[in-house]
């Protein structure tokens, strides 16, 4: 399943990390619409609103259906057909959707088959291993490479920072009875976990791994619906690494919710400079997001990132962060 997110890019950085061509070939950055309502947050949980990508053809009839617009929307799928005029008396939870019936349950079908499709952006989302002594969260996210370091200048066209984590969703456009603003919302579609995530737990959102994938699944005009369930499938191009306890409460919404820890640590050491530089990035990439103080720091332990397969790229990139050139840069779950 997927009931937490992180999605720390500032509005401006998020667009240009979504940078895409359409269908003439041309090189675009997604318009937003809304966007002062966008807030970035290192702790996002259902009901709470995180931006989606969609065709701009859904809001403007005599759009391109290969254009894309970003939106910030509500967390939790309400129906069209509701009739309450408070959508928080829903009888039943929305914020996730089983890919093998999102085509039998109506408030997901009636929606899927008009097209309504989204992709649900994020830097990565969490997940709870269950565990004898309780719950143990891990942070997952799409490896980076080592283009990945760097923001790019501002006049750089290709984006050069962070790659969010592209999540197949559905969205509706709910309007009150009693009249009022039109509420848009969306569910995150999930699917049987792979191979290497199993072990944490045995649902994942549906991943849109690469520009073609995402295409597909925007541009309801051209490409069918079953055509783009299709795409709807577990993918391994994943990476992952446990985080403190301190994720748990959503109230929580520092760069210490995704920091890496290490399983067993009895003792913590403080954060290097490297560390250091990593929360840099992730602080100064959230333009609209509050300054931390010196001592809100996370104190990170040693490295303890995993990789399902060799992902050279994103490890010594982490390692490099977290200022453990001599260490492994990933360590395998045993079996």
């Amino acid at each position: 399943m997927c009931g937490r997110t992180a999605c720390s890019l500032g509005a401006e950085l998020l667009r240009r990390a979504c940078a895409y061509r359409d269908r003439r070939g041309r090189q675009r950055q997604p318009e937003w619409v809304r966007e002062e309502r966008y807030r970035p947050s290192y702790n996002k949980g259902p009901q709470s609103s995180s931006p989606v990508l969609l065709s701009r053809k859904h809001l403007q009839q005599d759009a391109d259906s290969s254009e894309r617009v970003l939106m910030d929307m509500r967390w939790g799928l309400v129906p069209s057909w509701f009739k309450e005029n408070d959508p928080s008396k829903m009888q039943f939870k929305t914020s996730n959707c089983r890919s093998d019936t999102m085509l039998s349950k109506f408030s997901y079908k009636g929606p899927l088959l008009k097209g309504k499709r989204c992709v649900v952006l994020a830097d990565g989302f969490y997940e709870w291993q269950q565990c004898g002594g309780g719950k143990q969260p891990y942070f997952i996210y799409f490896p980076q490479s080592k283009d990945d370091q760097a923001e790019g200048e501002d006049g750089d066209k290709e984006w050069k920072g962070w790659r969010p984590l592209t999540m197949a969703g559905i969205f509706d456009c709910w309007e009150p009875p009693a009249g009022g603003e039109a509420l848009y919302t969306y569910t995150i579609i999930t699917v049987d976990a792979s191979k290497d995530l199993s072990f944490i737990h045995h649902r994942m959102p549906a991943i849109l791994d690469g520009e073609e994938a995402i295409r597909k699944w925007l541009d309801f005009a051209e490409v069918p619906t079953q055509e783009a369930v299709k795409l709807i499938q577990p993918t391994e191009n994943i990476v992952f690494h446990p985080v403190s306890t301190f994720v748990n409460s959503v109230r929580n919404d520092t760069p210490k919710c995704l920091a890496p820890i290490e399983l067993g640590a009895k003792k913590e050491v403080k954060a290097t400079a490297s560390s250091k530089m990593m929360l840099g990035w992730l602080k100064n990439s959230q333009e609209a997001s509050p300054k931390k103080k010196e001592n809100e720091l996370p104190r990170w332990t040693s490295q303890f990132i995993h990789s399902p397969s060799p992902k050279k790229s994103s490890a010594d990139i982490l390692q490099q962060w977290l200022g453990k050139e001599g260490e492994p840069a990933a360590k395998k779950r045993k079996v």
